[in-house]
């Protein structure tokens, strides 16, 4: 029965056209993260020689005033992205990889990011990711909307049914002969994707493999759903591409549109103004109020001498820091905002599979607001032991040459993440199950 269920599906027109399809998108995608990675790679490389000569060319023009040469140099952090990125580049492309500070107020500079072109912003990126999310499901919507109506409309039923002992049995032989299609391509992509991207299969690697197996899954328990209703082929193509467009696009952008405007964030710009306030008011208020926090944070520092009549580096230092004193709290009011939207986005995406895929893909490639996150604390601590590294020399009037150069080079950033397999697995598995069920109950009409 499978053999000549496998023959009649390879004689038709949607075989060849899905094939071909599937494969040159699904191929196209896999290149354009190769792009991506091999861009970020560039960009790093750029980085790491920038700074070397940045430091060599500003110790040329500022070697004995130490203070003035830390206001101008720039120490990078990169957070390098895995190659498994490249599979579901998510936020990347509008949360920067890598951030170059110098040791002045943080929070200017915490937010700075790329130039980026606004239209391929807002067209996003074809990566696998987004191949299997919206295309894959349109395939199997057009490989098996009319498993059953095409039959009763041509005729043709009625002679299937008295030639096999179960007509449920045979429906679903020939939706799994299309399942079957459906997953060889997704398996050879997804290992085409491990072979040119270079990706180790690591538990991330598996985790998304396994994402993509259950989220096909749910789709085809959702149009065997449709089909067993045993309606005409108008209603059931209508039906699943409603379907489609309400769980890819609809639900996600309510969703989106909901959080953006329950949980606004309008510290945003006001950590901005208080970072600027915090620091620039200082130059108008007595040198002592400026230290007095500074010292409290610290004490070390307590025995080095401030100057009212004249400019002194300790002060200006101290000045910076209390920018960033004065925003901390609405800073982290901010965070804590924008990470209650992606929890609410979670916690949303637990009963829709389509969001939940994308926000799983994102997570296990690292590509995620939670992943940024972590680097921005990251990059906190990072612009904090450089300043504690430099301040000691500053104060003391050190030149340019106390300091070992050498060390300074590009940072690196590496986040660590275990793979949560129940989040994974048992939304999407538990909704598919569901509709599994709710199809064989419908097939006994038959």
């Amino acid at each position: 029965m499978y053999s000549l269920l496998f023959k009649s599906f390879f004689r038709t027109k949607i075989f060849l056209v899905s094939l071909v399809l599937l494969m040159s998108v699904g191929v196209i995608s896999i290149f354009i993260g190769k792009q991506y990675l091999v861009k970020q790679e560039k960009t790093i490389a750029a980085a790491e020689v920038f700074q070397e000569e940045s430091i060599k060319k500003n110790i040329e023009y500022h070697s004995e005033d130490l203070g003035l040469l830390l206001y101008y140099l720039r120490f990078t952090l990169i957070k390098k992205p895995e190659n498994i990125s490249a599979i579901s580049i998510g936020q990347s492309d509008v949360n920067p990889l890598m951030q170059a500070v110098t040791i002045r107020a943080l929070e200017a500079q915490k937010y700075d990011t790329d130039f980026e072109n606004p239209s391929l912003l807002m067209s996003g990126n074809l990566d696998l990711g987004f191949v299997i999310i919206y295309l894959f499901p349109l395939v199997l919507i057009a490989m098996t909307f009319n498993l059953y109506s095409e039959e009763k409309e041509l005729g043709t039923w009625r002679i299937l049914a008295a030639q096999t002992s179960g007509k449920a049995g045979f429906l679903f032989k020939k939706m799994a002969v299309r399942i079957l299609f459906v997953f060889v391509v997704l398996i050879v992509l997804m290992f085409l994707a491990s072979t040119i991207l270079q990706i180790s299969m690591s538990a991330n690697f598996w985790a998304i493999f396994l994402q993509s197996i259950l989220y096909l899954l749910f789709w085809s328990a959702l149009c065997f759903w449709m089909v067993s209703l045993l309606k005409n082929s108008s209603f059931n193509a209508l039906a699943l591409i409603s379907i489609w467009v309400v769980l890819t696009i609809l639900i996600p952008a309510l969703v989106n549109n909901y959080v953006i405007n329950t949980y606004q964030v309008p510290e945003a710009l006001d950590a901005m103004v208080e970072q600027r306030d915090g620091y620039h008011e200082k130059w108008d208020m007595e040198k002592g109020a400026t230290m007095t926090e500074f010292t409290k944070a610290y004490p070390e520092y307590k025995s080095y001498p401030v100057p009212e009549d004249e400019f002194s580096w300790i002060w200006y230092y101290g000045m910076q820091f209390m920018g960033d004193f004065a925003a901390k709290e609405t800073s982290t009011e901010m965070m804590e905002k924008v990470m209650l939207r992606n929890t609410v986005s979670e916690k949303v995406a637990l009963f829709v599979p389509t969001m939940h895929a994308q926000l799983s893909f994102n997570n296990l490639a690292k590509t995620d607001m939670m992943s940024h996150s972590a680097f921005l604390k990251a990059l906190t601590k990072f612009h904090e032991d450089l300043r504690l590294g430099f301040y000691t020399k500053i104060f003391e009037n050190k030149p340019a040459d106390s300091v070992d150069w050498s060390t300074h080079h590009v940072k690196f950033y590496t986040s660590k993440r275990d793979v949560n397999w129940i989040y994974l697995m048992l939304p999407t598995v538990l909704i598919t199950m569901l509709i599994g069920i709710f199809a064989a109950i419908n097939l006994r009409k038959l």
